[in-house]
């Protein structure tokens, strides 16, 4: 049977372990904030949020006519202006790292959403 102090000796090499894993991820790791533009099922934009450094806005068409205005700030998103009937995507508010819900436009077929990590951003961030 094992003692007391070896069953101590062990959980205590587990938590070192855990914790120095811990710290490895989290500052070892690329743990970006990326957000994505999607319409129809299409990546338009993927923008890495963690770089942006100054706000700019995206406009966003198609041919029937609908319209939306996506603003990038650092560090997070937003559809701040739409021509959809209910406009439930402006109120959604702001999509950020800390805050990583999807703002959908169903009228427009629009979908802002956040990705963890650097899926390979391919929008120039300002």
């Amino acid at each position: 049977m094992i003692k007391t102090r070896t069953w101590i000796i062990i959980i205590a090499v587990i938590a070192a372990v855990a914790a120095a894993a811990a710290i490895a991820v989290r500052f070892f790791l690329p743990a970006g904030t990326t957000a994505e533009i999607v319409k129809d099922g299409k990546v338009l934009y993927r923008i890495d949020l963690d770089r942006v450094t100054e706000e700019y806005k995206i406009e966003i068409g198609d041919e029937d006519g609908d319209r939306n205005t996506v603003t990038v700030r650092p560090g997070m998103i937003a559809v701040t202006a739409a021509d959809c009937p209910d406009k439930i995507c402006v109120a959604a508010g702001w999509a950020s790292g800390e805050r990583p819900y999807p703002i959908v436009c169903m009228p427009h077929r629009l979908t802002v959403r956040i990705t963890s990590g650097d899926a390979g951003a391919d929008a120039e961030a300002r």
